[in-house]
């Protein structure tokens, strides 16, 4: 993925959010008093209410009550450009201005008997006449019947109608836009896991970027989607709980990517905060984001501490990145902070990533090279002089002692040089066709060192693909380093197990004691093969152990799935 171009696509859409919200002030908002009842003149401008209370803490059983606030407009509307005044509140209302109607959302009084009806953010037009530069009330006449113990401060703006109308528009259409880029990024990575299930990175990543397009839409739906206030509190439960699924997910994407002694256990404690902070207070969603938001920062900076001092690449970006949101935290609103750190960490994520991919893909070019040269060598080892000469000689005898003998030792010499033609520019091979290489090379090995060599196999799948030459530099090494026993044989044993996690090669030699002064766990050109060849055709999935047993040797090949 372009790092560039989610850059820029930050840049450009959280420059919109920002400029959308921070233009100059028009009104003044002042303490908002309420009282239980219906009385129509309380919707007046100049009606007494000092004794109104400050704070209604419950109003039961959909009872209509009124609030009045009193406003300064501080400048007067454009012509023809009236003021419009855009409203988020819990309950059905009318809100009057200086006394006069000037909107209705939902049925105040009748919520009880009547189906909900309504939006939680309203905006109304305030007619120009009532909007000159003074002191003004907006009384709101409502029931809140769902949510009676919701009642307090009301989302408030003024500015001109139309402006209000387009500037949520535009400003979600670039957010969705900008979700929509986190969506894809999501796919992209769950995708890239699906293809290496080993790379657990990706998928945390893929699952991140997933909750925050979450995140980021069900906080902008409020104005493509019509929600009734009734329905407020499951979008707020909607986005705490995102909200603990990122906080979660961020801290264990750096814990892998830095790791550190017991991070398992760190993960647990944090994990146990995590649910604490969830569950203690839940009613209050913004306290619990914003306890969530600080306990995310405070642990993903302890991570990139301890990845710094480790010197691990890319950490003391993502600590200048954290440090960065802290700034940005007590420089802007929390809901604009949320977002802005949050798209700042993930893509760093996608920076940690991309190294991994870029190490992953110089580690997998280097073993295509090495496995190449390696390759060659093992070719230039099997055609050398040495073992031609070998071989000749044994030949010759075989040809002037026993004739008919000779020509099947040159058919054997034949049939395995043909086979290595065969398979040695391949990355996958049958395992029968490097079974029979294997026996190829035994029965050429059978006339030159006048030893009986068995071979066995069992469990074998004819289907099953492995990468060339390795079976046949295990039994090299194993003809090389071992004696025959007292029966004059040496006997070689091929297992194969597999089941849903990985499949399992065991190769076995029987013979006698390893010859003093050779050691065959001395990684020569033939492991070094070996791993090459495994680490071209499986990356990282696979594991080799080579180690000697009271029998002989015993090597076992692990490609996980």
């Amino acid at each position: 993925m372009n790092l560039r171009f989610f850059y820029n696509l930050l840049l450009i859409c959280l420059t919109l959010f920002v400029t959308s919200c921070s233009k100059s002030p028009v009104f003044k908002e002042y303490q908002t008093v309420f009282k239980v009842g219906d009385q129509p003149e309380w919707s007046t401008k100049n009606l007494y209410d000092q004794r109104w209370q400050k704070r209604l803490k419950l109003v039961p059983d959909g009872k209509v009550f009124w609030s009045r606030t009193k406003i300064d407009i501080l400048k007067a509307p454009e012509i023809l450009q009236p003021y419009g005044l855009q409203l988020e509140v819990y309950g059905e209302y009318e809100v009057f201005w200086d006394g006069v109607l000037i909107g209705k959302n939902g049925n105040p009084g009748q919520e009880a008997d009547l189906p909900p009806e309504g939006k939680l953010w309203t905006t109304f037009i305030i007619p120009t006449h009532l909007t000159n530069v003074d002191e003004h009330v907006m009384a709101i006449r409502l029931s809140n019947y769902y949510y009676p113990d919701h009642i307090g401060n009301y989302g408030l703006k003024i500015y001109d109608y139309d402006d209000l109308l387009t500037d949520r528009l535009i400003q979600n259409s670039y957010m969705h836009v900008f979700a929509g880029a986190f969506l894809i990024t999501a796919i992209y990575f769950l995708f890239l896991f699906l293809g290496n299930k080993k790379e657990y990175p990706k998928l945390i990543f893929s699952i991140s970027c997933f909750l925050f397009f979450g995140l980021t839409m069900t906080h902008f739906v409020r104005t493509t989607i019509p929600i009734h206030y009734s329905l407020h509190v499951v979008r707020l439960e909607v986005i705490t709980s995102l909200m603990f699924g990122i906080s979660f997910l961020i801290p264990l994407y750096f814990s892998m990517q830095f790791p550190f002694p017991k991070w398992k256990v760190f993960l647990g404690i944090y994990a146990s905060i995590l649910l604490y902070i969830f569950s203690i207070e839940h009613h209050l969603f913004d306290y619990t984001i914003l306890n969530m938001a600080f306990s995310l920062l405070v642990f993903s900076i302890g991570i990139a501490v301890f990845g710094v001092y480790k010197k691990a690449k890319g950490a003391l970006l993502v600590l200048l990145t954290l440090l960065l949101c802290i700034f940005i935290r007590y420089s802007v609103s929390f809901n604009m902070s949320l977002f802005i750190g949050f798209s700042l960490i993930l893509l760093n994520m996608l920076y940690l990533l991309s190294l991994r991919i870029k190490e992953q893909r110089l580690a997998y070019e280097n073993s295509l090279v090495q496995s190449t040269r390696l390759r060659l060598e093992l070719l230039k080892k099997n055609i050398q002089p040495h073992f031609l000469m070998n071989t000749l000689t044994s030949l010759i005898d075989w040809v002037e002692e026993a004739p008919k003998k000779g020509v099947l030792f040159i058919e054997a010499l034949a049939k395995e040089f043909d086979l290595f033609n065969q398979i040695e520019n391949k990355t996958l091979i049958p395992i029968a066709q490097e079974i029979a290489l294997c026996r190829a090379h035994l029965e050429i090995m059978e006339y030159r060192k006048e030893i009986n060599y068995l071979w066995e196999e069992e469990g074998i799948d004819p289907e099953e693909k492995i990468p060339p030459g390795i079976l046949h530099t295990l039994l090299e090494n194993g003809i090389t380093h071992s004696l025959p026993r007292e029966d004059n044989n040496i006997r070689f044993k091929l297992i194969f197990e597999s089941n849903t996690d990985y499949k399992c090669y065991t190769f076995l030699t029987f013979a006698a004691p390893v010859k003093k002064g050779t050691n065959n766990s001395t990684e020569g050109t033939g492991l070094k093969y070996i791993k090459a060849r495994l680490t071209e055709s499986y990356h990282e999935q696979w594991d080799f152990t080579s180690e000697p047993v009271h029998h002989g040797w015993k090597n076992i090949i692990k490609i996980y799935s």
